[in-house]
């Protein structure tokens, strides 16, 4: 991941995303540099237009989820809401025994 965001930084920085660069950036992170990954990646990158694939990522991060996928997710916290409401009751008791100990 750490090369994804060495070349992120070097595109928001308006940089040439190179190999030199991308390796200077890990290098100065500490991280151990893979040449055959800069080169990977600076290859991949080359037909990517960065700014297109920023938009297109931030606009289905925003999109809604499915339908399907909202159901199958509220029938799991219906499952999981009983045994968390327990678990807070607990923390509340052991709470006030807490307190109650520093006073008294």
């Amino acid at each position: 991941m750490e090369y994804v965001h060495a070349a992120l930084i070097l595109h928001s920085t308006g940089n040439e995303i190179s190999e030199d660069r991308i390796k200077a950036i890990l290098e100065a992170a500490g991280v151990e540099v893979d040449d055959n990954r800069v080169k990977a990646l600076v290859a991949s990158l080359s037909d990517i237009d960065i700014e297109d694939a920023i938009q297109s990522a931030s606009a289905f991060a925003a999109s809604p989820a499915a339908p399907g996928a909202a159901a199958a997710a509220g029938g799991a916290e219906a499952a999981t809401a009983p045994a968390a409401e327990e678990e807070e009751e607990e923390e509340e008791e052991e709470d006030e025994l807490g307190l109650t100990s520093l006073f008294g």
